[in-house]
């Protein structure tokens, strides 16, 4: 145990651990992206979005202990703080390849950790590998009905849909 910092707000270091756990879910999970945090095993190839946020630092520097390799997107004055974080390749999400999620090595993903609201399934899609998983921890609506169709036609891609309870 610690004491707060005076320039962090009670409700600040009360989401620390949520974040955390969340990424750390996210990650290591077999039927989400099922990264070994220890470095063994094969090497996933990882998309994050919305890096820059709570889950998204979380999950890079995570996903970094294990055989990881980390695109991330953010916005342009935050590339920086990223890539600092460990990310391999950083996007900016405003810029016609940020916002198709393409590598810029030409890799495709693996999973996908979507922590940034409304990116729809057709984005993810063509960039992920032949069984690669989409991991929504925001799931709207359309997520829902696009999972639901992926099951019902055993599609190998797979959207999973994390709820927080």
């Amino acid at each position: 145990m610690t004491t707060r910092p005076p320039e962090v707000s009670a409700a600040e270091a009360a989401g620390l651990p949520v974040a955390g756990l969340t990424a750390h879910q996210v990650l290591t999970l077999t039927q989400c992206a099922g990264v070994s945090l220890d470095g063994s095993g094969q090497q996933v190839n990882l998309l994050i979005t919305a890096t820059s946020g709570g889950v998204g630092q979380y999950a890079v520097q995570l996903a970094k202990l294990g055989n990881t390799h980390v695109t991330a997107t953010c916005g342009a004055r935050n590339m920086d703080l990223v890539k600092s974080l460990g990310a391999d390749e950083v996007l900016d999400y405003k810029t016609p390849d940020g916002a198709a999620l393409k590598s810029p090595s030409g890799r495709k993903y693996d999973a996908v950790i979507q922590c940034a609201l409304g990116i729809p399934w057709s984005a993810f899609e063509p960039n992920l590998s032949a069984n690669g998983k989409a991991i929504d921890i925001t799931p709207g609506p359309s997520a829902y009905v696009a999972s639901a169709l992926k099951k019902l036609t055993f599609f190998k891609k797979q959207l999973v849909l994390m709820t927080v309870t």
